[in-house]
């Protein structure tokens, strides 16, 4: 644990840290390299921390950083006097996200805190001691977060606190605001881009909305059919890039059958923060990049506001007796129910309706030992009276925990795995 302040040593004098300004002037003056890097050339490469298959390899630019400057000053609203804690591991992209380029933009301070098993208590008691005032974390802490008894902790400090990573539940929303006073800023965005929707200081958030685009992509919803919805209507996220190579001072290299640009070095304009392409997966990368689009493979649907509203990765949609279920509603329905501490939905197949609705339940200690059959029908109609009865989870199964990607991700491809083995 320490800090990374804007000036003096890093991390805390006395534990085997060193003075930075020491280092610095013992370095050697630097030589510029006889090769020198264009900003078309790959800066560094995530792996995606995939919930519906194998991760792939997310190849960024050196304009990359840049793309982050919205992330920090923006939408984690930072200034020169935030010390500001992003829950990352440091193998995740969103590390990058919440402790580096948009924090540095700011001029804030960024505080480190490593954990090897996450525990509520010990954070909060974090964020206590060391008066953090800017918080970001996804959405399965501030689950955990609001389990505790927040009376207990001095959260006087906390100015703004930022979630992404997965849907945010509305009821997590409301409790969290209810205890704190703060209202929780959403934001979304992907391994492959920077944030693309969010909720501005200048907006006022509705719980469980993504927000609205951040003008620096062009952002549309599509159907199926390639045509735009309208408000209300339910579609895939995509994001617009220009074929015109002179925006961004590139020569595009031929185009492919549909005349869309091939996707590699010299594609055209691309929006800061978007990724080149999938290392060494040009199948890959054309699934994703066609018709002069990135397909984003999120469902999202935006209301007459201009605010979007997660429904699920296409792959996780339901499809039962005709209905297409998104899964985010119906795990949002159950999480207004006081045993559920987090749930995953996902489908199973049927022989008569295609598919049926699974609801795997993460139970709160006080009501694990009510597990049973009473407690399934209970949530069943608790969650036909949420929404519409169609949606509600024909099957539960109660779990100790959900599987997780190291982001904090739930993976339902594993469910499902498991599901079509037994």
């Amino acid at each position: 644990m320490g800090f990374l302040p804007r000036q003096a040593t890093i991390g805390r004098a006395g534990e085997a840290f060193h003075s930075w300004q020491h280092e610095w002037r013992q370095a050697p003056p630097f030589v510029r390299p006889a090769e020198k890097n264009e900003n078309s050339d790959t800066m560094l490469m995530y792996f995606t921390s995939d919930t519906s298959g194998e991760p792939k390899m997310v190849a960024h630019d050196f304009l990359y950083a840049m793309g982050h400057l919205t992330t920090g000053v923006f939408w984690h609203n930072l200034h020169e006097g935030s010390l500001h804690l992003t829950v990352a591991d440091t193998g995740w992209g969103k590390a990058v996200w919440g402790k580096f380029y948009g924090q540095w933009f700011a001029g804030a301070t960024v505080f480190v805190f490593d954990h090897e098993k996450f525990n509520a208590d010990t954070l909060l008691r974090q964020i206590e001691k060391y008066r953090v005032t800017s918080f970001c974390a996804p959405p399965t802490i501030y689950r955990f977060m609001i389990r505790e008894d927040l009376s207990k902790y001095d959260l006087t400090s906390l100015e703004y606190c930022t979630t992404a990573g997965e849907a945010l539940n509305p009821a997590v929303f409301q409790k969290f605001y209810e205890k704190t006073g703060i209202m929780m800023m959403e934001g979304f965005g992907q391994t492959e881009t920077t944030m693309t929707l969010g909720t501005f200081p200048w907006m006022k958030p509705k719980p469980g909305s993504m927000g609205m685009p951040n003008a620096q992509y062009d952002i549309a919803l599509i159907k199926p059919d390639g045509t735009p919805c309208e408000d209300g209507e339910k579609g895939e996220i995509v994001i617009k890039a220009s074929p015109d190579p002179s925006e961004r001072g590139e020569s595009l290299q031929g185009s492919d059958a549909t005349g869309a640009p091939l996707l590699r070095r010299g594609r055209g304009r691309l929006p800061l923060g978007l990724f080149k392409e999938y290392y060494r997966d040009e199948e890959k990368t054309r699934e994703a990049w066609h018709d002069g689009l990135y397909h984003t493979g999120d469902m999202a649907w935006r209301d007459e506001d201009g605010y979007y509203w997660f429904e699920g990765r296409i792959d996780d949609v339901i499809k039962s007796s005709g209905y297409r279920i998104g899964p985010f509603e119906v795990e949002s329905a159950l999480m207004t129910h006081p045993a559920v501490v987090e749930c995953a939905i996902t489908g199973v197949p049927d022989d008569i309706r295609g598919m049926v609705v699974k609801a795997t339940v993460v139970l709160g200690k006080e009501w694990k030992d009510k597990a049973g059959d009473d407690l399934v029908k209970e949530l069943q109609q608790h969650v036909k009276r949420e929404t519409a009865p169609y949606k509600y989870p024909r099957i539960v199964e109660f779990v100790d925990e959900l599987p997780k990607t190291i982001s904090g991700k739930i993976r339902r491809v594993e469910i499902r795995q498991k599901d079509s083995k037994a």
